[in-house]
């Protein structure tokens, strides 16, 4: 049960992003949501659900610090905001499943 709220952890640090911040707090976001992507990524794949660990997968990648993807400060407050749904929504899903 505990771990599903991992969703609604990283849900909230990246909306936290849509406030002016500290260039650190962009690349620690960066780095906390590579690593519970790739957690997710795993869980799922464990759980034979191949769709959602490639989305995870693919997230991951996405937010990886090594090689920045410079989408414009726009672009990420949208893609910060459509991930955070996505959290929100599976948050709910897994919780409801038990």
């Amino acid at each position: 049960m505990c771990k599903y709220y991992l969703y609604l952890f990283l849900a909230t640090l990246l909306l936290l992003c849509l406030a002016p911040m500290p260039y650190g707090y962009y690349t620690f976001i960066r780095f906390v949501a590579m690593v519970a992507f790739s957690v997710m990524a795993y869980m799922y794949y464990q759980k034979e659900a191949k769709a959602w660990a490639v989305t995870f997968g693919a997230l991951a990648v996405l937010f990886q610090p090594l090689v920045k993807i410079a989408l414009g400060r726009t672009m990420w407050n949208v893609v910060d905001v459509a991930v955070a749904v996505l959290l929100v929504i599976c948050f709910f899903r897994e919780k409801a499943r038990g």
